[in-house]
This record gives structure tokens, C-alpha cells and sequence, in this order.
């Protein structure tokens, strides 16, 4: 009798210099595609899809040792919160108080401070159906912790399927109003995570406008149309066409690093974000998501000093980064999306991210 084939294995990961352990999880599917997930802030460590030819490859950035996971501030593969990218100043008042946030990414707070979701360990449960496989993981995050209110009870699950989608919902609720803003911080390289550059990946962003930074990347409240802007990605066009465009944004981002606000036709459902295209592995991704905005990020700061996955050193835009979330420091903008969350109320959100090949 064939041997029964198991969507779902575990195995060691390590252990933090902290005296934890931990555990990679791989979910595989029928074509053998596979995604690895740590338990050690809910981090995909691998993501194996086929190019044209049937080859995988993987094609995330990532490490191989979890020290470096939590002693680095690259947010390769994460769970990003509570409030995924940056809050100036790390301030802001809800109900008439004023709360400040750790400062870790001087001046301002980024991606839930310097203990966020990414460095928290994850209880982690797994499930299998008939054409999908995936992870549920459960964390607390406590009344103050980073300078947030309210005890914050979290659940993220991962999904993947036998088409390649891997989807990812979050779910969380408080004991106190608080705010929140959570993302999934992959960094993909559609020709494998040690092909060098991304510059000539084909990206479709589907927004006719984006949310301008100053010069410490924080939004000015303003909502600009991309048109005859570098920002302008409505027809696909090659990461490096623009990128390099004499452009104030391009020069505050290091290239980009901006939100776009989504085109939408619904205020919750699921609806085409973003593409990405490989002319040479043929791979393409869709981004789907139900959130408002999208934050493109291009590895602007990686400089080949990150020894990542097979000794290879990730330089200069070595990755491409698609975080689909509310606006950049929405609880100092009054016209941004609200992010606040209330004792009786639930945040709930999905994206997904699909794979294929485009002959």
C-alpha cells in the first residue's frame, strides 16, 4: 500500500540564545510546492514554487539560524504589529489620552516596537484538508506592552493549497480600545532569494494614488493621484524603469518604501492589489487582499551585509516586499483609514498570495 502523503511535518529550528526552542513547520502540497513557517514570530522561512520548467525554488529571503531572526531588524518573512510600518514620533491619543510607543526606528515607531509580533514565540496548531494545509498561531500581547493599551488576543492563520495560494487572516481582539495595523513582511525574489536583484520584476499596482512621505517617511496627510509620478505602476512596468528617477518621494524612500492607496470596489472583500512578473523563471504573483492600503518596499537598505539562507549574502534590492495594510500613521491622520479597535469589536483581515506561471 502507497504510503499516505502528509501535507504537514515539524522539525527543530534551533534554539535562541534565550534557551527556547524553536520549531519550523512545512507545509507541502500536491505538486510538492512547499512553505516553512517558524514558530518564532510566525516568520515563512521558505516558500518553494515551480517556475516554467516545474523547478522550485525558493523564493523568500530568510535565515538559517533563528538568533538571527530575532537579533536582526529586517522583518524577513514576518508577522508584523500591532501596528505594522511607522507611527510618528511613536505618539498618538485615543479617548483623550495620550500614549507614546517605543521609538525603535528613531524618530519614529515601526512595526510594534523593539519587541514586536516578529520576536514573539507563537503557539502553534495545524490542520489538514483535502486540497490545503495550514497553521493557526496564537499569541497575547499585554496591556502596555511597547506602549500599546489594552491586552491584545491574536490569531494568525496560513493557509496553503494545492494552487498555490498561500492566504493569511488575521484576527485579534482587545480588552480595552487600542489600535492596530498587522502585515505579513515576505520578501520575494521571483527568480530564487539568491538571484540578486529585483529591479527587473514587472509590478502591477492597482491604485491611482499614494500616500507622499517627508523626509523621515512619515505620510503628510496628503492622497496624490500617481499619475505622471515614478508611483505610477497602473500598466506593469520593471521595478527599475523609475526607481532610480530624480524624484523628491524616490529620495525620502531610498526608492520605494510608500503606501498606495488601493483602487476599490468593496469596502471588505477580497480584490486584486498588486502583481509581480519574472520574465526569466516565468513566476507571477497576484496580491490579494481586503485591506485599504498596500506599502511597496524594495529592499532599499539591504546592503549585502544580512548573510541569509545557503551563505548568501542579500544585497541591495534583493527583495521586493508587498504589505498589504491600513495607512502609515492613520491615528495622526483624521482622513486616513481608522484603525482604532474596540472591546466589542473584532479585526479580522485576509491576503493572499497566489503563484503560477505565465508562459
Amino acid at each position: 500500500m502507497a504510503e499516505q502523503f502528509s501535507r504537514v511535518s515539524s522539525k527543530s529550528f534551533g534554539v535562541l540564545s534565550t534557551g527556547e526552542r524553536i520549531t519550523l513547520y512545512r507545509l507541502t502540497n500536491l505538486s510538492g510546492a512547499s512553505v516553512e513557517i517558524i514558530n518564532l514570530g510566525g516568520i515563512v522561512v521558505s516558500l518553494k514554487v515551480p517556475d516554467q520548467e516545474g523547478h522550485l525554488s525558493d523564493i523568500v529571503l530568510g535565515l538559517d539560524d533563528p538568533n538571527l531572526y530575532f537579533n536582526q531588524n529586517f522583518y524577513f518573512g514576518a508577522i508584523v504589529g500591532r501596528y505594522a510600518n511607522r507611527i510618528a514620533a511613536g505618539q498618538f491619543t485615543l479617548e483623550g489620552q495620550r500614549y507614546q510607543l517605543n521609538v525603535n526606528n528613531a524618530p519614529n515607531a515601526l512595526h510594534g516596537g523593539y519587541a514586536g509580533f516578529d520576536k514573539k514565540i507563537w503557539s502553534v496548531k495545524s490542520f489538514e484538508g483535502e486540497d490545503h494545509s495550514g497553521l493557526t498561531l496564537s499569541t497575547v500581547s499585554h496591556d502596555g506592552e511597547e506602549g500599546y493599551p489594552g491586552k491584545l488576543t491574536v490569531n494568525v492563520t496560513y493557509t496553503f493549497d494545492d494552487d498555490c495560494n498561500l492566504t493569511v487572516n488575521f484576527r485579534a481582539v482587545s480588552d480595552k480600545t487600542t489600535i492596530i495595523n498587522m502585515s505579513q513582511h515576505s520578501y520575494f525574489n521571483l527568480k530564487g532569494h539568491k538571484a540578486g536583484s529585483i529591479d527587473g520584476h514587472e509590478v502591477f499596482v492597482n491604485a491611482d494614488s499614494f500616500t507622499p512621505i517627508n523626509a523621515v517617511s512619515i505620510p503628510t496627510g496628503e492622497i496624490k493621484p500617481v499619475e505622471n509620478t515614478p508611483m505610477d505602476f497602473r500598466v506593469p512596468k520593471r521595478i527599475e524603469r523609475d526607481i532610480n528617477f530624480k524624484d523628491e518621494q524616490l529620495k525620502f524612500g531610498h526608492g520605494f518604501d510608500h503606501n498606495w492607496v488601493l483602487s476599490r470596489k468593496t469596502n471588505n472583500e477580497l480584490e486584486l492589489a498588486a502583481t509581480a512578473f519574472d520574465p526569466v523563471s516565468r513566476r507571477f504573483l497576484e496580491v490579494l487582499t481586503d485591506q485599504p492600503g498596500l506599502h511597496i518596499y524594495t529592499g532599499n537598505f539591504l546592503d549585502g551585509t544580512v548573510k541569509g539562507k545557503d551563505e548568501y549574502s542579500y544585497g541591495y534590492r534583493g527583495g521586493l516586499a508587498f504589505e498589504t495594510q491600513h495607512f502609515p500613521n492613520s491615528p495622526n491622520q483624521s482622513n486616513f483609514p481608522n484603525t482604532v479597535l474596540r472591546p466589542d469589536e473584532e479585526y479580522n483581515t485576509t491576503t493572499v498570495f497566489r503563484f503560477s506561471v505565465h508562459l
